[in-house]
């Protein structure tokens, strides 16, 4: 009877509609218990988990957002191919202890006539994923902070894998003066290194084997700016090391931890982050690791 019990507490509640969450959020809030919300677009792996983990130690209920949102994907990325495993996610987030599922359809996040969004500035416009993806992160920005004002979270978790866009979002929420918690989880990483992304399943075995090569590069590059080496340096042998695996590089970049601008002339390491983007036949990667260790 017990572990029956334990089962039924586990199982997340399914809220698919605004009105859904807000009625679960309310009964919550009667309760007085704190609530945390961890976004996701699904394809649920153990560095989400992770972050339902994290989310529990800083609030009493956890929701998890599942939604592909389709306007921070560009034209020609993988909108239509993007992993979701919806009814796989719902068991693994069973097994984490989160207390609803929140993934609403298309029409409900975006329903006809929608016609705003969130000009974007600051690390937005870092010249690092915005280079790339041009309309990126406001899409980004747009979403979350419908999600935020949906579910009025007292903390919200982010992986720190995708680190401009959680300086974008932590930008955002002050600016906007959104009453919510910004926390940022380390990146979870494969037993070899290789930054954990819904994405790597679009690796095949000869790439999964090389993968691992940009993560080693980069904290071989980390290593030698603390010991001295200069900045350029550092990023030209590292660059090299990451082409030979078979990489396309979109950037290799130092920045500011904090603003992500360019690194001021002596700046301390530990005040510094180690980013890049490189593309392993069609599967791009992004990974970003502190320079002073």
């Amino acid at each position: 009877m017990f572990s029956a019990e334990i089962e039924i507490m586990t199982q997340p509640q399914s809220l698919t509609s605004i009105p859904e969450l807000r009625a679960q959020i309310r009964q919550w809030r009667a309760g007085d218990e704190s609530i945390a919300l961890v976004p996701t677009m699904g394809a649920l792996h153990a560095g989400h988990i992770a972050l339902v983990a994290l989310a529990r130690q800083h609030c009493r209920r956890v929701i998890v957002s599942i939604f592909v949102n389709p306007t921070q994907f560009g034209p020609t990325e993988d909108f239509l191919r993007y992993p979701r495993s919806l009814e796989i996610d719902l068991e693994k987030l069973a097994s984490a202890g989160a207390d609803a599922a929140y993934y609403p359809g298309a029409n409900a996040m975006y329903p006809a006539g929608f016609a705003t969004t969130i000009s974007l500035a600051g690390p937005a416009l870092a010249g690092l994923e915005d280079r790339f993806r041009p309309t990126h992160f406001q899409g980004v920005a747009t979403i979350v902070a419908k999600l935020l004002l949906q579910a009025s979270p007292d903390a919200a978790i982010f992986g720190e894998k995708d680190f401009q866009q959680l300086a974008v979002i932590r930008q955002m929420v002050r600016d906007l003066d959104i009453p919510v918690e910004i926390i940022g989880a380390p990146t979870f990483r494969e037993p070899d290194g290789l930054a954990l992304s819904s994405r790597n399943i679009y690796l095949d075995a000869r790439q999964r084997t090389f993968a691992p090569d940009l993560h080693q590069a980069m904290q071989w590059a980390a290593r030698r700016i603390r010991e001295g080496v200069t900045i350029p340096d550092a990023l030209r042998d590292a660059s090299a090391s990451i082409s030979a695996s078979g990489f396309v590089i979109d950037y290799l970049e130092v920045r500011d931890s904090a603003t992500l601008a360019a690194p001021r002339t002596a700046q301390n390491p530990a005040e510094l982050r180690l980013l890049a983007a490189a593309r392993m036949g069609q599967t791009r990667l992004i990974d970003n690791i502190p320079v002073g260790g």
